[in-house]
C-alpha cells in the first residue's frame, strides 16, 4: 500500500508494506449478520477515511464474508486474521484449535470465506497468556510444530507473513527468527501487564498491536478467570483530560497508544460511522506533556501475564 498522503497517525510496516497505524477490529462485525449492507458501507467509510488495515478472524461469525462483500481480493487492504479457535455447536461456541493440523484447515477456511489466494498477515492465537482460552490435552502444542506448518504456508503463498497472539516476552523472542510480523496482547492504558512483550517488539522493530486497546470483556463461559480489562473510558482521569482538550475519552486511550512507540497499531472496532470517525481522528491527537504524564501515572498491572 502507498499512501499519497499520510494518514492520521501516520504509517508502519506490517508484512512489507506500509500500512495506516489506525487499523479496525472486525470483532463488531458480528452485529451485521443479519444486515451486511450495512456493514460493507461501515467498512467503505473506514477505507474512505483512511484505514487500510483489518483485523478479522474466522471466529468472528459473520465478518470474513462481509470483508469479502467489501473488499473482494482486492490489495487495497491490508487483511489480517488469526487462527488457533474455532466455533463449536456447544454451549461455549469456541474452543481451542492448535494443533498444526486444525491451523492448515483454519488458514484453508479463511482464504475461502475472504474469497483470496493469499492472506497477508496470520495471526496465531496461542492460548498462554492473558484474557481468552485455555489449552489442555491434544490442544498443548510446541511453538515449534506450529510455526513449522505457519512457514509452509507461507512458503506456499498462501500467507504473506505470521504473527502472534497471546504469548509471553520469552515465546515472542523464541518466535522470531521465524520472521514474526506482528503480535497481539490485551493491553492500554489502564492494563499494562505485557510491557515486557511490547519491549521485544520495540526492539526487533516489530508492530505491536494491543487488542481490547480500550478495554473489553469475553462472553460468558468464555476464558479463563481473566475476561475482561476495565473500560478506558470510565477512568475519571481519562475523562478530565478529554474535556480539557475537547476530545472523547475513547480518543485519549488510542491517542496514549500511539504515541508509546511508532511501532504501535490500534484496531478498535465499532458499528458506528461517529465512532469509527473518531477513532480514526483519534491518529491526529497529540497529547501534551502533562496529560501524558498523568495518564501514564494510571499504568496498572495484574495477572494477565501469568495466567
Amino acid at each position: 500500500m502507498q499512501h499519497t498522503t499520510t494518514p492520521p497517525g501516520g504509517v508502519f510496516d506490517l508484512a512489507g508494506r506500509q500500512v495506516a497505524r489506525v487499523g479496525y477490529g472486525a470483532g463488531k462485525l458480528t452485529a451485521f449478520d443479519h444486515d451486511p449492507d450495512a456493514g460493507v458501507a461501515l467498512l467503505h467509510a473506514a477505507r474512505d477515511l483512511g484505514v487500510d488495515h483489518l483485523d478479522t478472524a474466522q471466529f468472528y461469525g459473520n465478518a470474513n464474508d462481509i470483508i469479502r462483500r467489501a473488499f473482494g481480493a482486492s490489495d487495497d487492504v491490508t487483511i489480517v486474521t488469526k487462527i488457533g479457535a474455532e466455533r463449536v455447536d456447544a454451549p461455549v461456541p469456541i474452543a481451542p484449535a492448535q494443533r498444526p493440523d486444525q491451523l492448515r484447515e483454519q488458514v484453508e477456511d479463511n482464504l475461502r470465506s475472504l474469497g483470496r489466494d493469499r492472506i497477508d498477515v496470520v495471526n496465531l492465537r496461542r492460548l498462554d497468556v492473558g484474557p481468552g482460552l485455555r489449552a489442555d490435552g491434544d490442544q498443548v502444542v510446541a511453538i515449534e510444530d506450529q510455526l513449522a506448518v505457519l512457514s509452509n504456508l507461507r512458503d506456499e503463498g498462501l500467507i504473506g507473513a505470521i504473527g502472534l497472539s497471546g504469548v509471553s516476552a520469552s515465546t515472542t523472542r523464541h518466535a522470531l527468527p521465524a520472521g514474526i510480523a506482528c503480535v497481539q496482547n490485551a493491553y492500554s492504558l489502564l492494563s499494562r501487564d505485557f510491557e515486557d512483550v511490547f519491549a521485544v517488539c520495540r526492539e526487533a522493530g516489530v508492530a505491536w498491536v494491543p487488542f481490547w486497546p480500550l478495554g473489553g470483556a469475553l462472553p460468558p463461559g468464555v476464558g479463563n478467570a481473566i475476561t475482561s480489562l476495565p473500560t478506558v473510558q470510565n477512568d475519571a482521569t481519562v475523562r478530565r483530560v478529554a474535556v480539557e482538550l475537547g476530545v472523547t475519552p475513547a480518543q485519549v486511550g488510542l491517542a496514549w497508544l500511539l504515541g508509546r512507540s511508532p511501532n504501535v497499531l490500534v484496531i478498535p472496532g465499532t458499528t458506528s460511522r461517529e465512532h469509527l470517525a473518531e477513532n480514526v481522528a483519534a491518529g491526529s491527537l497529540e497529547l501534551a506533556a502533562e496529560h501524558t504524564a498523568a495518564l501514564d501515572a494510571l499504568g496498572g498491572t495484574g495477572s494477565l501475564a501469568t495466567t
